[in-house]
């Protein structure tokens, strides 16, 4: 525990400044943020705020930010997105492989599949997988480049509620084992309250509140004391809820 405390002091993303505009319209603006190394943060806001935007631009995929903007990250980056985006024409393995480099590739995509509970689907094409398999498939992918930094974009918004449930626990356990950096971008407050240790909101082109959940895992959506921190979080968001 105590390397782990002193891993957190380091942070593994630093923003300063960071601004992203579209035309007359600032989606992003002067955002000053630390990731530290090995913290589990989740990002909040209503549909168009801006999240997909920072996201992107954490992973330097996005050249058009303004200002001081993405001082540093990681080089071992993964992303995850809501699409599994598996190329029908190759093999669950082989998907995962790609782009991966060094001579033991493929044993480190075994390994990676089995650890997401796919193990003996190496040879399956991505068409005879569930939505479920698939975003297993997607994490396998992202495990395979052990990433320092690990970017998920909504990754179970398409999920039933169930398979939802239990891609939140694997997605919890392999955060444990392998300890990355993580933001995940989600509009469903209780996702980020049973997952994230971290919360952020979005709100104006800004961090809005930055809410540390100080609760054990694994958590519950049913366990009474995570509703002051959703009640928080709905409020930041502009949301109240009728009793």
């Amino acid at each position: 525990m105590a390397a782990h405390a002193q891993q957190l002091t380091r942070p593994a993303v630093r923003l300063h400044g960071l601004t992203r505009s579209f035309r007359s319209r600032t989606v992003l603006d002067g955002i000053d943020l630390d990731l530290p190394a090995g913290q589990f943060t989740a990002l909040l806001g209503h549909s168009g705020s801006g999240k997909s935007t920072l996201l992107r631009a954490v992973a330097g995929l996005d050249h058009g930010v303004e200002g001081a903007g993405r001082l540093w990250a990681p080089e071992r980056v993964s992303v995850v997105f809501q699409d599994s985006r598996l190329l029908p024409w190759r093999r669950v393995l082989d998907n995962v492989l790609l782009g991966a480099e060094g001579g033991d590739t493929a044993e480190r995509g075994r390994a990676a599949l089995a650890e997401v509970g796919l193990e003996g689907r190496e040879r399956a094409w991505p068409g005879e997988l569930s939505g479920g398999e698939a975003q297993r498939a997607a994490l396998a992918r992202a495990l395979v480049r052990e990433p320092q930094l690990l970017l998920a974009d909504e990754p179970f918004g398409a999920l039933d509620a169930l398979t939802r449930i239990r891609m939140h626990t694997l997605l919890r356990e392999l955060w444990e084992r392998h300890r990355p950096s993580v933001l995940l971008v989600t509009h469903d407050v209780d996702e980020a309250i049973v997952l994230a240790d971290r919360v952020l909101v979005l709100e104006n082109g800004r961090i809005g509140l930055d809410l540390t959940i100080d609760r054990p895992h694994p958590r519950s959506y049913r366990e009474p004391k995570l509703g002051e921190y959703r009640e928080r979080l709905l409020a930041a968001l502009g949301v109240t809820e009728d009793h």
